[in-house]
């Protein structure tokens, strides 16, 4: 089973539905990220978990931008780098090319 979060409206998410028709999307907006797949993307991720090209973090003030990543992206889902997909026990971080070549081997 493969579950892609991300959200409804961003392009990225949906050129990556689009590839995987059997995917469920989880709009990190409105439903969120349970804890435990948060803490096994930020400890397979690290920082590039956030999306720190984004219009939400450019609006954001240094103070908060001191954060600590999981925090920020709990705050502003919208942070998080998209989209996060998980497959079994293999977990994938945007729709690049080398994330479509695995999925599709996998």
């Amino acid at each position: 089973m493969i579950t892609l979060y991300g959200l409804k409206n961003c392009d990225t998410c949906r050129k990556a539905l689009k590839a995987l028709p059997d995917a469920t999307l989880v709009d990190v907006r409105a439903d969120g990220v349970p804890e435990a797949v948060m803490a096994q993307a930020f400890a397979q991720f690290g920082d590039a978990l956030l999306n720190t090209r984004s219009t939400t973090w450019r609006g954001l003030e240094e103070a908060e931008r001191a954060l600590p990543p999981l925090a920020l992206i709990a705050k502003h889902p919208a942070l998080m780098k998209r989209p996060l997909i998980t497959a079994g026990d293999a977990m994938y971080l945007g729709w690049t090319a080398a994330t479509q070549d695995a999925i599709s081997t996998a």
